[in-house]
C-alpha cells in the first residue's frame, strides 16, 4: 500500500518535471521566433533557422517522445538559449526593458547604484 502511494506520488512529481520542460522549450521557441535573423549574426551565434529547429525538436520530443534521456538533453538545448544566445540576442537588439526606460546598467530596483558615496 505504501509504495503505491510513493510510485504515484513520483509519477506526479515526474509529469510536473516533464511539463516544466515542456513550458521552458515552448518559451525559448517563442523567444528565438521574435528576435530578427541579423542579431544572430551580429550577436556572433548559430543563426536563427538552426535554433528554431533545435527548440523545436525539443518542444517535438517533449509532447510526443515520453523517453528522459531525450527530454534532458532538449532541456540542455534550452537552457543554452537562455543562458548564452538570449542575453547576446538582447544586447545586440538594444537591451531589455531597463535601457528603453532610461536606465543604466548600474540602475538597482531604487535608482543608481552609486557605490555607498
Amino acid at each position: 500500500m505504501v509504495g503505491v502511494v510513493l510510485m504515484a506520488g513520483f509519477a506526479g512529481l515526474m509529469w510536473l518535471l516533464y511539463l516544466a520542460m515542456l513550458i521552458l522549450a515552448v518559451v525559448a521557441l517563442v523567444m528565438a521566433a521574435v528576435f530578427r535573423d541579423d542579431a544572430y549574426r551580429a550577436a556572433d551565434k548559430q543563426n536563427k533557422g538552426f535554433w528554431l529547429i533545435i527548440l523545436g525538436i525539443a518542444v517535438a520530443v517533449n509532447l510526443l517522445v515520453p523517453m528522459l534521456f531525450l527530454q534532458l538533453a532538449g532541456l540542455v538545448a534550452t537552457i543554452v538559449f537562455f543562458v548564452d544566445v538570449r542575453p547576446a540576442l538582447r544586447q545586440v537588439s538594444g537591451g531589455g526593458w531597463r535601457r528603453r526606460r532610461g536606465g543604466s546598467s548600474s540602475d538597482g530596483p531604487y535608482g543608481p547604484y552609486n557605490g555607498g558615496r
